[in-house]
C-alpha cells in the first residue's frame, strides 16, 4: 500500500519536522508535565504555527485558515502526534471545536471564538462525561433550567481534560426531558473564568492538567451562549465524535517509535527473541492498517458522508494498536542497555510515556465497548 500523499505533503512534513526541531526542547514529551516550561513551549509553538498559516490549514480564509486540503491537515495531525503533540491542548480547538462552531454557530459566535483558535491563543475543554454518564453520555444529569433570558446550570463533569488551563468549555447539559434520553440536550459555550465554575484536578499517571472534575453551581448562561438549537444538542454531539475520533493520529507515534527501535538497539537488535521481533513486525502492519482506516474516514468527512460506524471502526483499530504496540515497545526498551547515549535514554523515556498514555486509550473519546456497539449497529442497519 502506497501512503505517499504527493510532493506537497512531503514538503509540508519536512517543514513541520524542521519547525519542531527548531522550536521545541530536545527532551519534550508533551505539554502536560510538572514543568511549566513544557506548556509554555507548546503555547509559543502554536502561535508560531498560526503565524505561518500551519495551525488551521483547512479552515476557510474568512475564519483565519488557509483553505488547504484535508490531506494537508492530515499531515499536520500525523507529524504533531508523532512528536508528542507540540501544540499541547490546541488540537481540540483546531480539530473539532472550531469546525463545529463554523457549522452550527451564529455569526456572533464565529466572530468571538474562531479568531482566537486560529491564532493559537485559546484553550478549550469538553464538558461531556459525568460520574454516572461516561460511555452512556445521554444519561447525563447536569441540568440547565430556564430563567429570564437564559438558564441556570448545575451539575458535575469528570475526566475533563485541560480544565485547569482552558479559557472556554464546550458544555453539554439537559434542558428538557424527551421520550428518548438523547432528546432535550443542549450545547453551551461558557467561559471557564466564571466564579460559578470550580475545577478540581485528578492526579493520575498521565500527569497533571489532563483529568479534572468540574462543578457548575448556579452558572448563569444566556441565549448567546447556546450553540445550535435548544434541545437538539445530540446531533451536534454526533458531529463532535466523528471529528474527535480521527483528530488524533495515534498510529503516527506508534509507527515512529517502532521504526526507531532497530536503530536505537543497534547490534543488540539481532539478540532479541525471534518472537518479539515478529510481534514488532506485526505492529508495523497494524500501523498501516490504522492509517488506511483513518484515511478512509478523512475522505468520507471531506464529502460529508461519514457515519458513526466508520469512526468507530477506526477507533477500535487504533486503540488496540496503541496498547499492543506499547507492550511490544516496553519489552524492546527493556533490552536497551542502561546508561547509553542521550538519544537512547530519550527513546526509553518516549516508550514509557507512550505506554502510560495507551492505558487510557480504551476509555478516552468513548470506550472501546461503545465503539463496538456503534459499529455493530451500523453494520446491522446496512444489512437491513
Amino acid at each position: 500500500m502506497d501512503f505517499d500523499l504527493g510532493p506537497a505533503a512531503t514538503k509540508l512534513r519536512s517543514e513541520l519536522r524542521g519547525l519542531i526541531a527548531e522550536q521545541m526542547p530536545a527532551d519534550f514529551l508533551g505539554a502536560f508535565t510538572d514543568d511549566p516550561a513544557d506548556l509554555a513551549a507548546a503555547q509559543q509553538f502554536c502561535r508560531t504555527m498560526a503565524q505561518r498559516q500551519l495551525l488551521c490549514m483547512t479552515w476557510p480564509k474568512e475564519f483565519g485558515g488557509g483553505d488547504a486540503s484535508v490531506w494537508e491537515q492530515t499531515v499536520v495531525r500525523e507529524e504533531m502526534w508523532a512528536h508528542h503533540e507540540p501544540r499541547g491542548a490546541q488540537y481540540m480547538g483546531v480539530n473539532w471545536v472550531g469546525p463545529i462552531i463554523m457549522r452550527h454557530g451564529t455569526p456572533e459566535q464565529q466572530r468571538t471564538h474562531l479568531p482566537p483558535i486560529a491564532n493559537g491563543e485559546v484553550i478549550w475543554c469538553q464538558g461531556f462525561s459525568e460520574p454516572e454518564a461516561g460511555s452512556d453520555l445521554a444519561s447525563l444529569r447536569t441540568s440547565a433550567r430556564p430563567e429570564d433570558d437564559g438558564w441556570r446550570i448545575n451539575g458535575q463533569k469528570i475526566w475533563t481534560s485541560y480544565a485547569t488551563m482552558a479559557q472556554w468549555c464546550f458544555l453539554l447539559a439537559r434542558t428538557s426531558k424527551g421520550e428518548k434520553k438523547q432528546q432535550g440536550l443542549t450545547i453551551f459555550l461558557v467561559p471557564m473564568s466564571d466564579p460559578a465554575i470550580t475545577v478540581r484536578p485528578i492526579r493520575t499517571m498521565m500527569g497533571p492538567h489532563h483529568l479534572n472534575e468540574v462543578f457548575f453551581d448556579e452558572l448563569k448562561v444566556t441565549e448567546r451562549d447556546v450553540l445550535g438549537t435548544v434541545d437538539q444538542g445530540w446531533s451536534i454531539v454526533q458531529d463532535v465524535m466523528s471529528f474527535e475520533r480521527v483528530g488524533i493520529a495515534r498510529y503516527a507515534r506508534c509507527e515512529r517509535l517502532l521504526q526507531a527501535a532497530p536503530a536505537v538497539l543497534g547490534d543488540t537488535w539481532e539478540e532479541l527473541p525471534v518472537e518479539l521481533r515478529g510481534r514488532w513486525a506485526r505492529m508495523l502492519t497494524h500501523c498501516r492498517r490504522a492509517r488506511l482506516m483513518a484515511y478512509r474516514v478523512v475522505s468520507l468527512q471531506n464529502t460529508g458522508r461519514v457515519k458513526p460506524g466508520d469512526a468507530a471502526a477506526y477507533r477500535i483499530a487504533v486503540t488496540r494498536l496503541d496498547q499492543e504496540s506499547a507492550e511490544v515497545l516496553m519489552e524492546i526498551a527493556a533490552a536497551v542497555p542502561a546508561g547509553g547515549a542521550e538519544e537512547t535514554e530519550f527513546f526509553r523515556a518516549e516508550v514509557h510515556d507512550h505506554w502510560r498514555y495507551s492505558q487510557a486509550s480504551t476509555v478516552s473519546s468513548g470506550s472501546i465497548e461503545m465503539q463496538r456497539i456503534l459499529l455493530s449497529r451500523t453494520m446491522l442497519a446496512d444489512r437491513a
